[in-house]
């Protein structure tokens, strides 16, 4: 996992929570700035590749380990 500036734990939240949760935390953050989110809803990996190209940030890395669902998503 590369390095990133801010982390949000998702875990045991379902759509849309994850999502609504990291838009926040995005919102408070410098362009350039990464977040880590960890998710354990599976269906959180094609949301947030969704919401990368919606709202024109970069989802740098999207892996599965342990159960959980790690995304890094560095700020447009």
């Amino acid at each position: 996992m590369a390095d990133f500036d801010q982390e949000l734990d998702a875990s045991g939240l379902n759509c849309p929570l994850p999502i609504l949760r990291a838009k926040k935390t995005l919102g408070a953050m410098s362009s350039g700035q990464v977040l880590h989110v960890i998710a354990t809803d599976p269906g959180s990996v094609k949301d947030f590749d969704a919401f990368a190209k919606q709202t024109g940030n970069t989802l740098l890395e999207s892996k599965e380990e342990g159960g959980k669902f790690h995304f890094l998503i560095k700020k447009s």
